[in-house]
């Protein structure tokens, strides 16, 4: 008999340390704001992973511990299975998060002087990671369809790149317009990194959220161009709702880079996961089938009651339809309102916490994400409160 999960069901987290609600005083300087913004859930964690957890914490030794002979099978034969790419197990490493993950090979493949491309409006750490390290971040910026979906701009990339450009960071499936690149856009790009001798970081960590029929497509399947100069990043954390159990892990097909990437994880033990991480993803990969379908079969339909509540009430946004993920980009500009004016809509009319989508670089002005990955009467709720601060402008 198949299991059906509630994710109409509110779960209190105050308590839990959760970031979601316990950054809004710092953040935002109060903390009345209904929290839509970090990319978790509010639905609870599988009962499966919980179960595989609260097996292990049974046995009262926490030592050292060895990978478990499953943890590779169990992330080889999910990928196959979701995205026809045979991963063989010497490819695979754990790595302590994907941030992380994109600050490591910075630090191991390129110098000082040189440069990381990014392709704005993208996720903020691809850009204050490589900063922070110290590497100058070139900007290939997204092209904005009237549709509202992007595309990759090829002319501007090949204007600015140059012999310094050493890595490109790739958001994919895109965060935070919930794109799925095409095979064909990804494989054009990978030609271009290839000739220009640029490794691709591929964040695929919504890869496994593709929504409406998309398809995910890894950067590294899509030629042997790219399987040679891709390290893909990825991790059961936000398809299951468990981003506090760092279990990322990094694909690598080539034995080159591989051997330079690995060799320094190990050599800093940073390729060893923690007790728990492990058993979390053998759980989440083997037995989540159903529960991932059912959560994604709910995120639908909230988007699609974003959509039908924006239309009919709030018709100066516009939502895109994510093609993957829990996050919706909207699209403000209809407001008419400059970028610190729909703040202050937002924040302290509407009392609501979102990513603001100037963070996320060239194009995100006058653009908010909202995380619909909660139970929809918050959803509504917080809908209600923006559109009733819409009406008072």
């Amino acid at each position: 008999m198949i299991k059906t999960y509630n994710f109409d069901e509110i779960i209190d987290r105050s308590g839990s340390g959760d970031l979601k609600h316990e950054a809004l005083l710092p953040r935002w300087g109060r903390n009345d704001l209904l929290p839509l913004w970090v990319a978790d859930m509010d639905f609870a964690t599988p009962d499966f992973v919980v179960d595989a957890l609260k097996d292990r914490l049974s046995h009262p030794i926490f030592g050292y511990t060895i990978e478990p002979t499953e943890y590779r099978p169990a992330i080889i034969d999910w990928i196959r299975a979701h995205h026809d790419w045979e991963v063989k197990p010497g490819w695979l490493s754990f790595i302590p998060g994907i941030v992380r993950g994109i600050g490591f090979v910075v630090n191991v493949f390129t110098e000082l002087d040189e440069k990381v491309i990014i392709q704005p409006p993208v996720y903020h750490p691809f850009r204050l990671t490589p900063e922070a390290n110290h590497r100058k971040v070139v900007f290939n910026p997204l092209r904005l369809r009237e549709d509202g979906y992007y595309d990759m701009d090829f002319d501007n990339l090949a204007e600015v790149c140059d012999d310094k450009c050493r890595v490109l960071v790739l958001s994919n499936p895109h965060n935070p317009a919930g794109l799925c690149w095409s095979e064909e856009t990804l494989r054009r790009l990978a030609d271009f990194c290839y000739e220009h001798n640029i490794i691709v970081i591929s964040d695929e960590i919504h890869s496994d959220m593709a929504l409406f029929g998309n398809r995910h497509i890894p950067f590294a399947s899509v030629s042997e161009r790219a399987a040679q100069i891709s390290i893909t990043f990825a991790a059961p954390t936000k398809t299951f709702n468990m981003a506090g159990i760092v279990s990322s892990f990094a694909i690598v097909p080539n034995e080159e880079l591989r051997n330079r990437f690995y060799g320094w994880l190990k050599a800093n033990e940073l390729d060893e996961p923690t007790l728990f991480a492990p058993i979390a993803t053998i759980a989440a990969y083997r037995k989540g089938e159903e529960w991932r379908k059912q959560m994604l079969a709910y995120v639908e339909e909230n988007v699609r009651f974003v959509e039908d509540f924006c239309r009919e009430h709030i018709p100066g946004i516009r939502p895109l339809r994510p093609q993957a993920s829990f996050l919706v980009w909207l699209d403000c500009h209809g407001l008419g309102l400059k970028h610190k004016e729909l703040l202050n809509l937002f924040i302290d009319k509407a009392h609501l916490a979102l990513n603001d989508g100037r963070m996320f670089g060239p194009g995100g002005e006058g653009f908010m994400r909202l995380n619909v990955g909660t139970p929809r009467s918050i959803l509504r709720q917080a809908l209600e409160q923006l559109a009733e601060a819409v009406n008072e402008l």
